[in-house]
Formats: structure tokens, C-alpha cells, sequence
């Protein structure tokens, strides 16, 4: 039928089309115009985000968020680093000082901006999570604004893609002693009291005698091959007080989240 439509209209038009071939010639064309006309898939993402696509990426499907710090000093910095084909980085938003936000991958691809990792058995956090960057060189307190706009992007993409509380990661926690982001300075705890992330607060439970830090730790994610890095991670995470070893007060907010995460079954 589509083939006589358009002998028809071409005759009509003063063309012959003289065999078979040249009417699935036609064809074969004319699918090609229409394949051109198509509509691509919809971006799936914060309708809030100004889009920015980056072409660092492939298919994935996220059940984590992972957050970063720029070490940048500018926006535009960072917007170079993460869009540039020849850095082989991106990162699925980036939120700015001021809390404007950028969406760069689509949430359904592979962003690459965990780089080697481990969290829980998986050995590919990009394959399984969200990363969002944040516009600060490392020193600086992370601005209100950005924090804000922050929290509301994490809600955005929970009410998406289902994400466990306990899935709310730094790169220093899926990549212990090769990542130290975001810093000291990051208020995981605000994020915390938002649904976003563990935390526990004084006083702790005491620990029983026989509780292993480093079983500890292994149960709540952390990659325990190396215990100095992976103590290291912890500690910026949950207690960044400066010093190297486990505290007693280290060990009781271990112990409360390994039970947390225990209760909530993840």
C-alpha cells in the first residue's frame, strides 16, 4: 500500500518509477527522511536543571547517590572538566555556588564519576548510582544556597528512583584513600535529618567487648581490604575530629549505625 501511494504521487507528479528496485529504493529513502523526524526519548531528570549534556556516559540503573566536591575554584571550571570528551568525566547534575543547578547525564545512563569503587559488594558504582558534583575547591564551607538546592534535587530523584536511605554515599566512602569528597565540611548530618544518608547522635550505646571494627565497617558498605583507608573514609564521613584512630566515641556511632542499617534491612 505504501508503495503504490507514493508510484501514485510520484506519477501524478510527472516520475515513473520502472520496477520493484526502484520503489524499495524509494521506500528505503523515505524511511530514512522519517527516522530523521523522529522524536528522541524524553530526558529523564529534574525539571528545575538547566541541561547541559555531557557525552560521558552509557546505560545504567541507579539504586545509589554518590556526592562529590568540584575541587574547582569556578563553575566554569568545572563545566569544562565534566563536559570534555578527552577527560573521560561527568557527573549526572552539578549544583552550584549559588544553587543553580545543571543536569549534565540523563539519571538512566552511566555517568563516570565514581572511577574504581566498592560499596557493599558492588565493584561498579557508576553502573549503580547518581553522581552529583558540588562547585567547591575543598577548604571552603559549602554555601546554604547549594546545600539547599541540594536537598531538593535528592528529593526529586528519591521520589524517582525509590533510593534506601542508607544509599547516600560520598566518592570517599565508595573509594577509600584514593578519594577524600566531599570534605570534612560536608553536613552529612543535615542530610541525615532530611532522610538522605545514616547518621546517630550522642550519647552511644556502648559497643559489646567482642564488636570488630572492621566487621563493623564491612557491614555498612565500606571496603575493609585496607583498615587505615577504610577508618580514614569512615571518620570523614561520620566523625571528622582529626584524629587517625577509632575513638570510643568512633566505635559507638559504628555500632549504632551497623545496627541502623541492620534494622532497615539494607
Amino acid at each position: 500500500m505504501v508503495c503504490r501511494f507514493f508510484e501514485s504521487s510520484f506519477r501524478s507528479s510527472g516520475w515513473r518509477l520502472r520496477s520493484s528496485c526502484s520503489r524499495n529504493s524509494l521506500l528505503f529513502v523515505l524511511c530514512l527522511a522519517l527516522s530523521a523526524c523522529a522524536t528522541s526519548p524524553p530526558r529523564v531528570g529534574s525539571a528545575d536543571a538547566q541541561w547541559q549534556p555531557s557525552p560521558n556516559h552509557g546505560p545504567r540503573k541507579a539504586n545509589y547517590i554518590i556526592l562529590h566536591h568540584t575541587s574547582s575554584d569556578t563553575l566554569e571550571r568545572a563545566l569544562t572538566t565534566l563536559t570534555n570528551p578527552l577527560t573521560e568525566v561527568s557527573s549526572h547534575y552539578l549544583i552550584d555556588r549559588n544553587g543553580r543547578v545543571f543536569q549534565l547525564v540523563d539519571e538512566n545512563q552511566r555517568a563516570w564519576h565514581a572511577g574504581e569503587s566498592y560499596w557493599g559488594g558492588h565493584t561498579d558504582m557508576n553502573s549503580a548510582s547518581i553522581g552529583i558534583e558540588l562547585v567547591n575547591n575543598g577548604k571552603e564551607p559549602f554555601a546554604p544556597a547549594q546545600i539547599k538546592a541540594l536537598l531538593a534535587l535528592l528529593s526529586d530523584i528519591r521520589s524517582r528512583h525509590k533510593i534506601p536511605r542508607a544509599n547516600f554515599l560520598g566518592h570517599a566512602d565508595v573509594a577509600p584513600g584514593r578519594k577524600t569528597d566531599p570534605s570534612a565540611l560536608f553536613p552529612w548530618r543535615q542530610l541525615a535529618q532530611s532522610g538522605f544518608g545514616l547518621w546517630c547522635d550522642p550519647p552511644y550505646e556502648t559497643p559489646p567487648e567482642n564488636f570488630d571494627n572492621m566487621l563493623g565497617l564491612a557491614a555498612i558498605g565500606y571496603d575493609v581490604r585496607d583498615p587505615i583507608r577504610a577508618i580514614s573514609a569512615f571518620k570523614l564521613h561520620f566523625a571528622p575530629n582529626g584524629e587517625a584512630d577509632m575513638t570510643e566515641a568512633d566505635r559507638g556511632m559504628l555500632y549504632c549505625l551497623v545496627k541502623n542499617v541492620t534494622i532497615i534491612g539494607q
